[in-house]
């Protein structure tokens, strides 16, 4: 028809997001600000006008996993954009797979969106309304990521972050509130609070106060944050929580409902002569007895926590040291890896170097041990009634969600029969009828 408008199909991107939540933080950062130009998100290589592949590079097995991740996706589709954390060797990557469009480091969403939009540049989209208010999301609705600041100002002998993403980088708390209230405004029911160092939150800002709307100033304290963040009305999970001794003001918040009693501490290592070679803080008695006090405030709370089996120099008596310090300790979620040589990580240099072998029984034995302390503290769960998030539901009965001491992808779930009515971010009080190792069985209340 003469004098028809005639708008073309949308440019398609394609997301490969791998690594940590931090990464999944940014891949939705990224896909958010293409959204907001019009572009649509593909399901499958083949409808992707050009694919992006965010990558992780922490461990070696990770870069393999990158890599191969890349390669498929040129091999299916040809047009890639590869950012993140491998970014950082963008040499090693253009050597390999020459047919990259671009190559950008962690946290550089422009040049991202830049690459994209020369590779498959945007036709124009009049009068259509693309973005929606929470931004695009790779996770569920009723749960999102909020990362509070990038970067980390520790040297831990294992560990490369701070090469990749640099030191401590806060954002400000007026923009982390707005950003909440906005994901809450949209659906969400559970905020899981990520960075690097939690605990650090606004160091790198001298702690300053800024000015909120609607609010009174609030402090760049992880404290202050995160009692602002336990008013509006969502779950509130911190993750990341290095043990700094003003740790101990969060579990009040956690006693008067303000955030989740959840703390997820990577400890490490339990040996002091082993974290000191890590470069980790060497206190395992003191830590206990923190451990005992957060107990006392809060009798529910769950510690989940990260260690290394197998770390250079560590002997048998080192790592026996440490499966007695977790039958003490008890924790509630735990995971465990075998040593694995970084490439760039302090750690190479040291002596005592473990065979592959001797590192992986050890963590064997570890999550054995924790194992069976899950499957004991669990059971003591039976014949309470637990509030419970559903994250998935079949609609004839069948739901699954997670307690407060449960975060999702890492820890245990909540198994619901009986539960016809139950929706993805229904909070349902769940009578718990059985237990095992890892995870809970019920039936709504």
């Amino acid at each position: 028809m003469a004098g028809e408008t005639i708008i073309a199909p949308p440019r398609k991107v394609g997301m490969v997001s791998l690594g940590c939540p931090k990464a999944l933080v940014d891949s939705e950062r990224i896909l958010t600000s293409l959204r907001s130009e019009g572009y649509q998100l593909s399901p499958d290589y083949a409808g992707a006008d050009v694919v992006i592949v965010n990558t992780c590079g922490f461990l070696d097995s990770a870069k393999a996993e990158s890599l191969e991740a890349i390669g498929e996706a040129i091999a299916e589709n040809g047009r890639v954009v590869v950012t993140g954390c491998m970014g950082a060797e963008a040499a090693s990557i253009t050597a390999r797979f020459p047919q990259v469009l671009a190559v950008t480091g962690p946290q550089q969403y422009e040049a991202v969106v830049g690459a994209v939009r020369r590779a498959a540049p945007m036709p124009p989209q009049p009068f259509v309304d693309l973005l929606p208010e929470a931004g695009l999301k790779l996770t569920p609705r009723h749960y999102s990521y909020l990362k509070i600041s990038e970067g980390c100002n520790h040297r831990c002998a294992f560990c490369i972050i701070p090469s990749l993403r640099g030191d401590l980088d806060s954002r400000r708390p007026d923009a982390i509130l707005r950003e909440a209230e906005k994901l809450v405004a949209a659906g969400t029911k559970e905020l899981l609070v990520i960075s690097q160092d939690t605990s650090a939150y606004g160091r790198d800002l001298r702690h300053a106060s800024f000015s909120t709307a609607g609010r009174r100033e609030i402090r760049a304290h992880i404290t202050d944050l995160a009692g602002e963040l336990g008013q509006l009305g969502a779950w509130v999970r911190l993750h990341y929580i290095y043990p700094y001794a003003h740790v101990d003001e969060l579990i009040p918040l956690m006693a008067d409902g303000l955030i989740l009693p959840y703390l997820d501490i990577p400890f490490q290592h339990a040996s002091p002569s082993v974290l000191r070679a890590m470069r980790r803080p060497a206190n395992e008695a003191k830590v206990l007895e923190r451990i005992a006090a957060w107990r006392s405030m809060v009798p529910d709370i769950a510690i989940r926590s990260t260690f290394i089996a197998g770390f250079p120099g560590e002997t048998e008596a080192d790592f026996q040291l440490l499966l007695d310090w977790l039958d003490e300790a008890q924790l509630d979620r735990v995971g465990c890896f075998a040593y694995e040589p970084v490439a760039g990580a302090a750690a190479n240099a040291l002596p005592g170097a473990l065979p592959l072998d001797v590192r992986e029984d050890r963590r064997d034995r570890f999550m054995e041990k924790a194992a069976a302390i899950s499957a004991a503290k669990l059971s003591k769960k039976v014949g309470l009634t637990l509030d419970v998030i559903i994250d998935e539901a079949d609609g004839e009965g069948g739901a699954t969600g997670r307690s407060k001491a449960d975060a999702p992808e890492i820890d245990g779930k909540v198994l619901l029969r009986d539960a016809p009515d139950a929706k993805p971010g229904d909070i349902l009080p769940v009578a718990i009828e059985d237990a095992d190792a890892f995870d809970l069985y019920g039936a709504p209340a």
